[in-house]
């Protein structure tokens, strides 16, 4: 499951090139700008993930 992490890096390394643009808008933000920012949530819903999914934090009695 850990090997999630590696999506938001892709789409920050690899999508922000490919979305370089200031038109169109999303949102009222520029697309690179939007993209960034779509990033970001997605790196925290994956590490949510991530965290949920830890057997290790489940066997040491984390929440």
């Amino acid at each position: 499951m850990r090997f999630l992490v590696l999506l938001p890096l892709a789409g920050f390394l690899i999508g922000t090139p490919l979305v370089n643009r200031v038109e169109p808008f999303v949102l009222g933000l520029p697309l690179v700008l939007a993209w960034l920012v779509f990033c970001v949530l997605v790196t925290s819903v994956v590490m949510a993930l991530i965290w949920r999914s830890d057997r290790t934090r489940r066997a040491a009695g984390g929440r």
